[in-house]
């Protein structure tokens, strides 16, 4: 019997290789810019067309290559990074295995021009799926400029996996920002489609980050560190007041080495427990430097998993410096007993306002110390203040009884309509109608005197309503959010969403991550009613926006649309339509939540939530309603 058992060829070995190291474009350009950083280059450059399927160029000005290692470089396991087995616990190197350009030259048309300082000439090769096509001596730059053409064109399976254009362009530029965080002292560089993405000059950790992901971030870092005989933490953590819903800003770096970590994320949230709503996650970069003879690198291809020998310790370092560095920089909130929460309501109040009395100042103090212990308290008026005070009472009086008479008229006047055209006449003046009833169909209601007495709101939050068995209590940010969820469904499958046209059209810019994201579901926000017009690389004009958006400018509106987007589809995994729907419908339910309903007003949206396909909950499984029956209420007062 002949034996079964062969070697493969090395193109195989090769594209299998591949399959673990090549994941995505994205993956090459991890890899070759962090080959870059090994060749001790001072300025990269990355250039990529088609989100790198076409081609994916990095250009450094680093040490370059001799003739025999422009080839050898080429070959499994071959590496300039180790010799034995004792240098895997003491890499320092963002590569050591040997396998990245083997494999990128096995699913890809790869050409290298490189050469080193002391070479009068250069050494190009081009190698397809492999196997060599041409190794000659040409006239180049110092350092070394590699392409990558066509990725995945002799396997045409796993090119067919690859996502659209802007998904794979945003997972190049997280790796980017990743590569380039971890080395501000290195200029960098991006391009894609020939259209300038970042121009990065090297310079201080906290520049890199504001020029990363905008001006916005310099008054939301406070610096962090702590330096141990076993492991030094530094880098920068944001202000509690600046956490987003959504992950993704981040970053930990052992050894300058990007890493995943749950066990220290959850370090960093443990610090920030209680200065931060649930659910929120901070901004923070973070580098630790660590014996690399305490840690294992070499556990997945992709280098971001690491273990520690102690992982405790480590874990207990990160924590106390973020602690230290929120109560060096007072990100912690402070309590001040002696401040009249009162106060500010008082001030405004031109009605029976309280007469100011006089605080007796310690002797040992003096007055601009007290005002400093008390920097809300008030302070005691002047004879002409008192005079201008009381003036202005004079000039508001009887103001909060016509306001009161004036919003009553306006909330009976301008209540939902809901009886038909005819049976009006035509010379009745036109009055406008709640926008917040725009969202509800109207439908035939009870009496007003039988409305009335059997639904009414508290806190402007819930609406208690009579039913036969007893009562029904509704979360009025919940209900909102199921049926403007049903809605926006509804717009996004038959594309027919409406707009709002803006007087003033407004530019909005946002970050490169971002941008591509909205350019991946721009035809499904355009469904919910947005207009939108692309004007460059990190940019859009709006023209128009959804007739059921929550009151805030263009900018808050499609950033905070896209946080809870993002948010979705990193916990969720849920299909395009039905994201964008519930992200909608939670943006704009909170604008609704907590306003005050009319009678008519909430028994609409009583009626329309028990229309909807699942009244019980929200989108996002959280219950909008409860019925307290009798005899559950009598048990509360224990009859």
């Amino acid at each position: 019997m002949l034996d079964i058992i062969q070697l493969l060829p090395d193109s195989i070995a090769n594209q299998i290789a591949a399959g673990e190291v090549v994941q995505r474009p994205s993956s090459v350009v991890k890899e070759l810019l962090e080959n870059s950083i090994d060749a001790e280059a001072t300025q990269i450059q990355l250039i990529v067309r088609e989100a790198g399927k076409t081609l994916i160029q990095v250009i450094d000005n680093g040490k370059g290559m001799s003739e025999t290692d422009a080839r050898m470089c080429f070959e499994r396991h071959a590496t300039s990074k180790i010799r034995t087995s004792d240098d895997l616990f003491k890499i320092r190197t963002m590569g050591f295995r040997g396998e990245a350009m083997a494999s990128i030259a096995a699913v890809s048309q790869v050409e290298l021009k490189t050469r080193r300082s002391t070479d009068e000439l250069g050494t190009m090769v081009r190698i397809e799926a492999s196997e060599l096509k041409a190794q000659e001596a040409i006239s180049t730059p110092e350092g070394t400029n590699l392409l990558v053409k066509n990725l995945f064109y002799n396997v045409p399976a796993r090119r067919n996996f690859l996502k659209s254009n802007p998904v794979e362009m945003r997972h190049i530029i997280d790796e980017f920002q990743r590569v380039a965080l971890s080395n501000p002292d290195i200029a960098f560089s991006l391009y894609h489609n020939d259209a300038e993405i970042y121009n990065l000059p090297s310079g201080k950790l906290s520049r890199r980050i504001v020029d990363l992901f905008g001006k916005s971030y310099r008054e939301q870092l406070a610096p962090c560190e702590e330096e141990t005989s076993f492991v030094t933490v530094r880098g920068f953590v944001g202000k509690p007041q600046f956490a987003k819903k959504t992950r993704g800003e981040q970053f930990f770096f052992a050894n300058n080495r990007f890493i995943k970590n749950s066990y220290l994320n959850h370090a960093v949230m443990s610090a920030f427990e209680g200065l931060m709503p649930e659910g929120s996650h901070p901004f923070y970069v973070l580098f630790i430097e660590i014996d690399p003879v305490h840690i294992d690198i070499n556990v997945h291809p992709t280098k971001t998993e690491i273990k520690f020998d102690d992982e405790r310790t480590v874990y207990a370092i990160v924590q106390a410096a973020v602690r230290k560095s929120m109560s060096q920089h007072n990100l912690a909130p402070s309590l001040d007993f002696d401040t009249n929460i009162n106060y500010s309501n008082q001030f405004f109040s031109f009605n029976n306002a309280p007469t100011p009395t006089s605080t007796a100042v310690p002797s040992k103090m003096n007055q601009a110390d007290f005002d400093s212990e008390r920097p809300f308290a008030k302070p005691e008026m002047s004879p002409r203040e008192k005079s201008n005070l009381s003036n202005w009472n004079k000039l508001y009086e009887g103001l909060d009884n016509t306001v009161e008479s004036f919003e009553q008229k306006r909330v009976e006047q301008s209540s939902f309509n809901f009886r038909n055209e005819e049976d009006y006449p035509e010379s009745q003046p036109f009055t406008l109608k709640s926008k917040a009833n725009d969202l509800l169909e109207s439908r035939p209601l009870r009496s007003s005197q039988d409305s009335d007495a059997t639904t009414f709101q508290i806190h402007n939050r819930y609406i208690i309503s009579q039913v036969k068995s007893g009562m029904l209590l509704i979360d009025q940010r919940a209900a909102y959010e199921r049926i403007l969820y049903e809605k926006f469904v509804q717009y996004l499958q038959k594309n027919n969403g409406t707009s709002q046209q803006l007087l003033f059209p407004s530019t909005i810019k946002l970050t490169p991550a971002d941008f591509h994201l909205l350019v991946e579901i721009q035809d499904e926000v355009r469904n919910l009613g947005f207009d939108l017009s692309v004007i460059g690389h990190d940019s859009f004009i709006v023209n128009g926006i959804p007739a059921d958006s929550p009151d805030e400018n263009e900018q808050a509106l499609i950033e905070g649309l896209l946080e809870q987007f993002k948010r979705n589809e990193s916990e969720l995994h849920l299909d395009r339509v039905e994201n964008l729907a519930r992200s909608m419908a939670k943006r704009s339910a909170g604008r609704f939540g907590m306003s005050r309903l009319s009678n008519q007003e909430m028994n609409t949206l009583v009626e329309q939530l028990f229309a909807s396909s699942n009244p019980s909950y929200s989108p996002s499984g959280e219950l909008t309603m409860k019925i307290l029956g009798l005899a559950e209420i009598a048990n509360i007062f224990q009859k």
